[in-house]
């Protein structure tokens, strides 16, 4: 595929595709015009490199973990500074902070989704309310 296809399957501007190249973290085959021809496979892999990005870890850690994403998974870690294995221990341990975090904040809105949609289902309501009730129990999550 062109780059063109890749940006729009992935929501990454051409610009950032080019930069991901330039980092080594995704590699195009050329045609023999010279256009970039992307496989297929890189659709996920600039997803994960998105994901990577967006967890904080910048792009030459992430040029290092990105064998470990694939399958069958060769890894080869000669150059693990002390450095390097800390900072990787760090990233996964916010990472982590953040998946609990939202996990909750995910969990707060269902319930209070489930409040308020309960609470506009006809069969839900009280029968001495005139209408649907918006309230929510003083026990929800806000």
């Amino acid at each position: 595929m062109r780059i063109g296809e890749l940006s729009e399957r992935t929501g990454t501007p051409r610009r950032l595709l080019r930069y991901y190249e330039e980092q080594g973290l995704i590699v195009p085959d050329r045609c023999r015009n010279g256009y970039r021809a992307y496989d297929e496979r890189l659709v996920d892999r600039v997803l994960q490199i998105r994901g990577l990005l967006e967890a904080g870890l910048p792009t030459r850690i992430i040029k290092q973990i990105l064998p470990c994403l694939d399958k069958p998974r060769v890894i080869h870690f000669s150059d693990a500074t002390p450095e390097m294995i800390a900072t990787l221990t760090r990233e996964r341990d916010r990472m982590t902070e953040r998946i609990q975090c939202l996990t909750r904040n995910r969990d707060a809105v269902a319930e209070y989704l489930d409040a308020v949609v309960g609470g506009l289902r006809p069969d839900a309501a009280p029968e001495a309310s005139p209408g649907p009730s918006h309230e929510v129990p003083a026990n929800s999550a806000t």
